[in-house]
């Protein structure tokens, strides 16, 4: 490989996936007058660079800004101000083709596969479904594709004419973030992907997060409000109170030298919601 390549390739392999620049979100509320409404700033200030093939946590109690931010990120939310990039590319003002692109190479799992999925829909349809609306493949292709995911999530190809409601949430979780990989996308974004899961399950889903990102060279936000569960599956933590970033960096870094207070008081606060044997 010439040295020009070689520049180019770690040129691209430097550009985030995602970069927020000073994003700030407001809302306003129902209280106040309609010349002085009251607001809410959800977000104040953010910034922040995933990387390809890094997990970033982003860990704060209920309120914190958390899943706002993650909202910014995949374009179900617009910033009051700052920038949004991916790729290099300033999608802040998003065309409808952005937001179709964005779509396709970012996407979600939420924290309750009971509400995410359509009860009406089978596995197999769900599946199949964003690669359908993003007009990619032909029949024959799309149905290898979904038996190539069930496959990857670890469940039975038996499971695809089932309906969510069939299910155990273990399980809808698993087909949650099998139909999120169908379009191969660059980045996941996890929004308390396990709060809704016995303990156990969690372990497992967990684990199945890490397999795939190692696996398919994904990148990653995984949101929380349990730091341990933060702590085992990022590369990066970013620390959230009242809409700010109160602390960033390295996961060790975070847990071994806290310089935030409120750090320090999540770090000594509720036991773990891991199960004991994760990792296992």
């Amino acid at each position: 490989m010439s040295e020009v390549t070689n520049n180019a390739a770690a040129s691209s392999e430097q550009t985030p996936i995602i970069f927020l620049d000073d994003i700030r979100v407001t809302f306003k509320t129902r209280t106040g007058s309609l010349l002085h409404p009251n607001k809410v700033q959800a977000v104040r200030g953010l910034t922040l660079k995933l990387m390809p093939g890094e997990t970033i946590g982003i860990v704060g109690e209920s309120g914190c800004g958390k899943s706002t931010t993650a909202n910014v990120m995949c374009g179900l939310q617009s910033p009051t101000s700052g920038k949004v990039y991916f790729k290099g590319q300033d999608v802040t003002k998003r065309t409808a083709d952005m937001r179709k692109t964005i779509g396709r190479v970012i996407s979600v799992v939420f924290q309750d596969p009971a509400t995410a999925l359509n009860a009406r829909m089978t596995v197999r349809d769900q599946l199949a479904d964003p690669m359908i609306v993003h007009k990619v493949g032909d029949k024959a292709s799309r149905a290898k594709r979904v038996r190539e995911l069930i496959e990857m999530v670890g469940l039975p190809e038996s499971v695809l004419d089932a309906l969510p409601g069939q299910m155990s949430g273990g399980q809808r979780q698993r087909v949650a973030i099998a139909r999120a990989l169908a379009l191969k996308p660059d980045a996941i974004i996890a929004d308390e992907p396990t709060s809704a899961l016995d303990v156990s399950v969690r372990a497992q889903i967990l684990n199945l997060l890490m397999d795939l990102k190692k696996e398919l060279g994904l990148s990653m936000v995984f949101i929380s409000h349990d730091i341990q569960t933060v702590r085992y599956i990022s590369d990066r933590i970013i620390v959230m109170n009242a809409g700010q970033a109160v602390e960033q960096g390295t996961a060790a870094e975070v847990f071994n030298h806290p310089k935030d207070d409120y750090t320090r008081l999540l770090l000594g606060a509720a036991p773990s919601l891991l199960h004991p044997d994760l990792g296992k």
